[in-house]
């Protein structure tokens, strides 16, 4: 009689245990359902500010950019009838001289100025974030040429190239810059090179302050008591750990420069002859004078090379720390 009752209770409470398990279960796998169903949910609010955004930017982005591809394969003159003609644009591109003078000049002037760029605007970070006097103050002065427009420090620096300069030199016997470096076609690069960096620096600046305030005091403060000196600390703390900022400001800036256009206008015009001539200004001079589909063949490659830049750029700057 007892083994039997002991059997009757274990049955029970097995089976008891089995009937509560499907429902546990069943409650766990609802609310998982429930769970997956929350999350997948869009807000409606966010298709309101997406969609419009989306219609906009193929419209005015992405459509006129594959029809320009598109056309580059024609002999377009941008309206009216035109025909197919295949690689012709592209193959004269790589053969004209004045394309290919204007790629070295946008190469070698960007490379040039993100260089001197760089230098000046870590140096600021490096003075503008040490105990002096007065450095907020000094921050927001060398800010300011960020504010103005292109065009308008274009044509302030023409007036003083072209003016000020060479008075100036006359007045000390400096026989090189007496005459207007913007018309001697070896020097008016250099103009274009100290204008561009001087708008460009204080964006550059601020990205370097950001990552010189981002390193701990406390160590400078265990170098010095290890009896490093200012030379050492640079080149053995602050360079080694702003290395991820260093390494985007020279991407992004170089990325940039390559898009050089209307301080190059407002400056040289392109001369003298075609000497400062950058390759955004070939290709809008081009527009301008019924090249269309040839111009837009060399804005294709133009952009394919800002795309592999772009690609670099993502894959220099992953799993940085620095920003």
């Amino acid at each position: 009689m007892a083994t039997t009752t002991t059997e009757s209770v274990t049955t029970a409470g097995s089976r008891r245990r089995g009937g509560a398990a499907p429902r546990l279960q069943a409650g766990r796998g609802a609310g998982r359902t429930g769970l997956r169903t929350g999350r997948n949910r869009v807000d409606p609010l966010f298709l309101v500010f997406l969609i419009p955004t989306l219609l906009l930017f193929t419209l005015a982005i992405t459509l006129p950019a594959v029809m320009g591809i598109v056309l580059s394969f024609t002999d377009s003159v941008g309206f009216g009838d035109f025909r197919f003609i295949g690689l012709t644009n592209y193959v004269a591109v790589f053969s004209d001289p004045a394309i290919l003078q204007a790629y070295l000049f946008t190469i070698g002037f960007s490379l040039v100025t993100v260089l001197v760029v760089n230098a000046l605007a870590f140096l600021l970070a490096i003075a503008l974030t040490s105990k002096i006097r007065g450095k907020i103050a000094l921050r927001a002065v060398f800010v300011l040429p960020m504010v103005i427009s292109g065009i308008v420090i274009a044509y302030v620096f023409s007036f003083l190239f072209a003016n000020s300069l060479p008075a100036l030199a006359t007045t000390l016997g400096f026989a090189p810059l007496e005459q207007s470096i913007l018309a001697n076609p070896d020097l008016a690069w250099v103009a274009v090179v100290v204008v561009t960096a001087w708008q460009a620096i204080p964006s550059t600046l601020l990205i370097y302050i950001a990552g010189v305030l981002s390193i701990p005091a406390e160590v400078y403060e265990a170098s010095a008591l290890d009896g490093a000196s200012a030379w050492r600390q640079l080149v053995s703390i602050t360079a080694p750990l702003t290395a991820g900022y260093i390494l985007i400001n020279l991407i992004i800036g170089f990325k940039n420069f390559l898009n050089s256009y209307d301080i190059i206008v407002g400056l040289t015009d392109g001369g003298p002859g075609t000497s400062t001539t950058s390759v955004a200004m070939s290709i809008f001079k081009g527009f301008n004078g019924g090249d269309y589909a040839y111009q837009m063949a060399n804005a294709t490659i133009f952009f394919v090379i800002a795309v592999v830049i772009a690609v670099i750029q993502l894959r220099a700057t992953r799993g940085k720390a620095a920003l």
